[in-house]
């Protein structure tokens, strides 16, 4: 690695509005999630929010962009298109890369193709498709996992499984081995603890002891809407696992932070991989989109 290279980490769009909402779909799930939409997050999550941070990341010509899930609400298929339209202004396929949250895999689509809509953006094609996926792009080797399952009312949990675990594992020592910066991503909080129950990665424990075991260089997550930082020693030394806010959010709601986005930086210093992480996003609601903190991800000693 001779240069720098920038990665801009968006989550939680949540994009609006819900539409194709028909007798066809509905079940209590999806009727819960809606009543929740309409009472709580209709007013925060705007798309125009979003926008203006990919706006900014594009004039702060990040690299690539990197999107974790929960790109829209109740799973439905006119959701996916347009959450497909969406993508396609964000920029192509090769320069955008996108893992499903619980909110794209929410509930059953009757065969619908769902997220297979946006096959291009996780690196492969609709019929082909799984999980985990592996993009490489300039030093980077993103790793896309899906964490998503079809949950009942009230849960929103997620779980990787055995296979997509093993799998991640042997990519990240066959990664390593070629000298690439390794970023896993993921929807749910990767680590124990990071979640309530009912909110959390059932395998997190698993999937934290591989980590440990196997190491990687940095994990990013979302569903939290909160703004993260956690290190997990590995084999290989401290890993950052960085959650991000989301991207959507136009003003407040409980704790959560207004709309952000997380903007990384590789380089190198001397022999030595750095990462710089930047905080961008409105600091008042309507408000310009501005840094809101920068530093160099490092443990505390």
């Amino acid at each position: 690695m001779t240069e720098t290279f920038t990665l801009a980490h968006f989550t939680d769009v949540h994009l609006s509005p819900i539409t194709g909402f028909t007798p066809h779909y509905w079940n209590p799930k999806r009727m819960l999630g809606l009543f929740n939409w309409h009472t709580k997050r209709r007013g925060v999550h705007k798309r125009a929010a979003a926008d203006r941070l990919i706006a900014d990341a594009k004039n702060l010509r990040a690299d690539h962009i990197a999107i974790t899930g929960d790109l829209i609400n109740l799973g439905l298929p006119q959701e996916y298109e347009a959450a497909r339209d969406w993508l396609t202004t964000v920029g192509p396929a090769e320069r955008v890369t996108v893992i499903p949250g619980n909110h794209d895999i929410y509930s059953s689509l009757h065969g619908d193709m769902g997220i297979g809509r946006w096959a291009d953006y996780m690196g492969g094609d609709a019929d082909t498709h799984a999980f985990p996926f592996v993009r490489r792009i300039g030093p980077l080797a993103l790793i896309g996992l899906n964490s998503a399952v079809e949950t009942p009312p009230f849960v929103a949990a997620g779980r990787l499984g055995p296979d997509q675990i093993e799998v991640t594992r042997d990519l990240l020592e066959r990664l390593g081995d070629e000298g690439l910066i390794r970023v896993v991503l993921i929807h749910h909080p990767p680590l124990a603890g990071l979640a309530p129950p009912r909110r959390a990665l059932k395998d997190a424990s698993v999937f934290q002891r591989m980590l440990e075991k196997n190491g990687a260089d940095l994990v990013l997550y979302g569903h939290n809407h909160k703004q993260q930082l956690t290190w997990l020693n590995t084999i290989n030394g401290p890993l950052p696992v960085v959650g991000g806010g989301s991207a959507s959010g136009a003003r407040y709601y409980r704790d959560d932070p207004l709309a952000r986005y997380n903007l990384f930086t590789f380089f190198k210093s001397g022999d030595r991989l750095r990462v710089r992480l930047a905080v961008r996003g409105m600091e008042t609601p309507g408000g310009p989109i501005v840094k809101l903190s920068e530093s160099v991800l490092e443990p505390v000693q």
